[in-house]
């Protein structure tokens, strides 16, 4: 971490087909090796096949992009622990998660959790762990309610934040 300054933002231009900037930062988490057209790839064919489920499957949500947004939402934590040292002991901390750290620990969730499903492609792993989120379960939303819970576990400890 720097200690002089604080190192600026970098400012991400809109992806070109939803003129979206949070679309633009999951794909740059999405990439491997720099491939920038392979995660491209991957997400818009996960969206296409969201999409391609109908209206009986997309439920409340108009189009995949909505979907996209809905679970983005649904994952991110409110609150998670940290480890301050007082005394000798290490106390779990629970502290209040700032905006952005909130959605780049949901993309990286959804991202992970997409990764690691069954599948054939990951288009499909990737649109399946989507739908999941959009619809408040599958294994992103799982982890953020087990960040929720150890910080509810650990709400005693809460005065030793600062």
């Amino acid at each position: 971490m720097a200690r002089r300054h604080v190192v600026a933002k970098r400012v991400v231009l809109p992806d070109p087909v939803y003129k979206d900037m949070v679309v633009t930062k999951f794909m740059n988490c999405m990439m491997l090796n720099g491939k920038k057209s392979a995660a491209e790839k991957a997400f818009y064919g996960a969206i296409t096949i969201i999409e391609g489920k109908g209206a009986a499957g997309l439920g409340a949500f108009k189009n995949g992009i909505e979907v996209f947004h809905a679970a983005l939402e649904n994952t991110r934590p409110l609150l998670e622990v940290k480890s301050r040292r007082v005394g000798g002991s290490n106390y779990q901390v629970p502290v209040e998660v700032r905006p952005d750290r909130r959605q780049a620990l949901a993309i990286r969730w959804l991202i992970e959790f997409s990764r690691d499903r069954a599948g054939r492609s990951m288009r499909e792993k990737l649109a399946a762990e989507l739908f999941d989120a959009a619809n408040k379960r599958g294994g992103a939303i799982k982890r953020r309610e087990d960040v929720h819970k150890m910080a509810e576990a650990n709400k005693a400890f809460a005065h030793f934040r600062w």
